[in-house]
């Protein structure tokens, strides 16, 4: 738990519960204990921590709320270390963001940052069933779509290419991070439906720029790779951002 000194004087003092569950995470970690271990029993609990069975209960609740902890009941039952997923802590971490009314230029910003250097780390370090698992997405968009529908399948197709980059990032934060921008992109494109009006020249960048980068991954070229994602992501800003500006018309004209 943080010490009182760091909260600014806005911030509401956390409850009891809240604050047992703080301790109780700093317990597990100083325990080094694994997902899957189980933690002590409630009685247990109540004694280590002092406090009454309802708060012990309450703080449970909200660390299985969060993931950390899962409970089974009947033989063998109890309380034990989770694992949170990577979907999970997007999920959690995306609800946060859903009111804040995100642009395209807000995670293009960062997506220019991140990723072409991601994209460098990687070179020359993929295996070949990586190399040919982006092949084979990239080939989910081989011809212009034929209607809207696919239009925003080929969309989310185009950025699951990032997805699959993301998650052999050697830095697991990089990783995260990059994967949850593209998270957010796919779910900002399909609720604001920019992939309407179909954009042939958004398909047709995006496609080269990928097989050019999977090329340069193979080939082991870490400056060249890390061009072609920085050439990459300002395009597809670009191209986006006129998506963005033409959803924004249609919808003041309606």
């Amino acid at each position: 738990m943080q010490p009182a000194t760091t909260r600014s004087k806005t911030d509401p003092r956390p409850s009891r519960p809240v604050q047992v569950a703080e301790a109780i995470k700093d317990w597990v970690v100083k325990q080094g204990l694994c997902a899957g271990d189980r933690l002590p029993g409630e009685a247990e609990l109540i004694s280590r921590f002092g406090m009454a069975k309802g708060t012990i209960r309450e703080a449970m609740r909200i660390l299985e709320a969060q993931g950390l902890i899962k409970t089974r009941t009947g033989p063998g039952g109890g309380s034990f270390v989770h694992e949170v997923s990577r979907q999970r802590a997007k999920a959690l971490l995306g609800n946060y963001f859903y009111f804040k009314n995100l642009t395209i230029g807000d995670i293009y910003q960062l997506r220019l940052l991140l990723e072409p250097e991601l994209a460098a780390s990687l070179a020359g370090q993929l295996p070949e069933v990586v190399l040919q698992k982006l092949e084979a997405n990239i080939a989910e968009y081989a011809e212009p779509a034929a209607d809207l529908e696919e239009e925003r399948a080929q969309h989310v197709a185009s950025l699951r290419f990032h997805a699959i980059l993301a998650e052999q990032a050697q830095n697991p934060l990089l990783g995260f991070a990059i994967d949850f921008m593209v998270n957010l992109l796919s779910d900002l494109t399909v609720y604001r439906r920019l992939y309407s009006p179909p954009n042939r020249e958004l398909w047709q960048q995006g496609r080269t720029h990928q097989q050019q980068l999977v090329a340069a991954l193979r080939a082991g070229n870490a400056d060249l790779a890390r061009s072609i994602m920085l050439d990459h992501m300002q395009t597809a800003w670009s191209l986006m951002q006129r998506q963005e500006v033409e959803m924004q018309s249609r919808f003041i004209s309606e």
